[in-house]
């Protein structure tokens, strides 16, 4: 290949970004947990990582605690700036729980949202869902369904999900949908065998990003795939570029103890290739003129 035309070929590559969808539960956040040092060094590179990212099991009662994590990661990331969109408090009882998304506000939106509205009352803690913008051709916009189960309950919540993600689909006319969050989907809350008769499981079209086999829990004494994420719609899956659990305290250097301050939980994550080189715009007149000066450099006379 010719040194231009590797150069060019460079420009067009780079131009795909890939786009990281999390889910991470907290484990009871509250502002005296945000407010210790090292909890809140470690959430804010762990949501820094994320384009978007729904935080389960926020216990905060002052409403403070969200704002300061906002603030400190603002102050810690150069590629945002984050905002966030936060449900009602949700419960059965006294606990309550809330859902927060934080999203990058120069690359994605909030285009909608509601809580889903649990007639029959099968959820501790109804989705909260949300449609947000996304910078791609191929997909414009994508709806995510969050959802913490309660470990009591765990298959009838998620055989409900799937009537939400009809409900939602239904909704918006798209089948592109994302299911995520804490389901409890392993382990003694619920076995293999139960696992795979969901509706979830055996109607098409649900791809399980996070392999059964995954441990998203950080003590080593448990191995369980608790966390998943649950690609829906043949746009969605076809940008899909790869899923995991982030295994924060290998990242960070945290021990296991200092791991369980932040959560049990690893947070779990999808990334999306939203943009390919067929889709790159025109080469501006700038590039143009900067290959002009460096053909005669990278191409020497014979």
């Amino acid at each position: 290949m010719h040194y231009p035309t590797a150069f060019l070929f460079l420009i067009l590559v780079n131009g795909a970004q890939a786009f990281r969808i999390c889910a991470f539960n907290a484990q009871r956040l509250t502002l005296a947990k945000v407010a210790r040092e090292q909890v809140m060094d470690t959430l804010v590179r762990i949501l820094a990582r994320c384009d978007i990212m729904v935080l389960q099991e926020v216990v905060d009662s002052s409403g403070s605690a969200i704002p300061l994590l906002l603030r400190e990661l603002n102050r810690f990331d150069a590629s945002g700036p984050y905002s966030t969109l936060s449900s009602p408090q949700l419960g059965r009882s006294t606990y309550v729980e809330t859902y927060v998304y934080f999203y990058r506000s120069h690359k994605t939106q909030v285009l909608s949202s509601y809580v889903y509205d649990d007639e029959d009352d099968v959820f501790a803690r109804e989705p909260f869902v949300a449609q947000f913008s996304l910078p791609s051709d191929v997909l414009p916009s994508l709806v995510l369904v969050p959802l913490h189960t309660t470990p009591k309950a765990v298959e009838k919540e998620l055989n409900a999900l799937y009537d939400v993600f009809l409900k939602v689909s239904q909704h918006w006319q798209s089948k592109d949908v994302i299911l995520l969050g804490d389901f409890n989907a392993d382990c003694a809350s619920l076995t293999k065998k139960r696992l795979d008769k969901l509706e979830l499981r055996t109607e098409p079209g649900f791809h399980w990003v996070i392999a059964d086999g995954e441990d998203t829990t950080v003590r080593a004494s448990t191995h369980c795939a608790y966390d998943r994420i649950v690609l829906h719609g043949e746009r969605c899956r076809s940008l899909l570029h790869t899923a995991a659990a982030f295994d924060f305290p290998t990242t960070f250097q945290l021990t296991e103890e200092e791991a369980l301050n932040i959560s049990d939980h690893y947070p779990v994550e999808v990334e999306l290739k939203l943009s390919q080189a067929h889709n790159v715009q025109p080469l501006s007149l700038t590039v143009l003129l900067l290959l002009s000066l460096l053909s005669p450099q990278l191409c020497p006379a014979a």
